[in-house]
């Protein structure tokens, strides 16, 4: 019998080289969830780094998969099934190239938009009706390819700013949670 958790995903790439990525600013913001409540990753048989602990008062499952950002759906179907997680419990927090950087907005469904990571949760859990964290990263200058973009580390003045950027990410998390969708689109948008 499923309880009230939610699954909390970050998406990313893994390893050391991918840490700094525009494209891991999902994984950045599991960790600032992650320090606000005192959670501790663990790697775990989803094939992600994930812990489990209570957020806006309620149980959550924080995740990190560890598959590359274009497979990353197994992780999150697996975590659902064991979890016995369904899909509108489920919060992806991933990069937004169609939003400036510093934006945050969340929604319910929707398209994947070119994003490969969504493209994969999508296809995994059979359906497009989850929550999603989008935190806007910005378009690429000139012509630079979008995946050569994404792939790139932020700005020194992005840098400057990320921290902010991250805690505000993690509290539009926890206002989902605590206040549901409208709430929090009206506090964060």
């Amino acid at each position: 019998m499923a309880d009230d958790r939610w699954v909390i995903v970050g998406l990313g790439n893994p390893g050391p080289g991918y840490a700094g990525n525009r494209h891991n600013v999902g994984f950045m913001c599991c960790d600032e969830i992650a320090a606000g409540i005192g959670g501790k990753f663990k790697r775990d048989r989803s094939r992600s780094m994930a812990f489990s602990g209570v957020l806006a008062g309620q149980p959550v499952t924080v995740a990190k998969p560890m598959t590359f950002m274009n497979v990353s759906g197994g992780p999150v179907a697996a975590l659902s099934r064991f979890l016995k997680i369904p899909a509108e419990r489920i919060v992806v927090i991933h990069d937004e190239l169609d939003l400036p950087f510093g934006t945050i907005r969340m929604k319910l469904g929707g398209g994947d938009n070119g994003h490969n990571g969504l493209r994969s949760v999508t296809s995994s859990l059979g359906t497009r009706e989850y929550y999603r964290v989008r935190i806007g990263i910005g378009r690429p200058p000139g012509r630079m390819d979008p995946a050569d973009y994404v792939l790139r580390n932020f700005g020194a003045e992005e840098r400057a700013e990320l921290p902010v950027l991250l805690g505000r990410a993690a509290e539009a998390v926890d206002a989902l949670l605590a206040h549901g969708l409208a709430a929090a689109q009206n506090s964060f948008h």
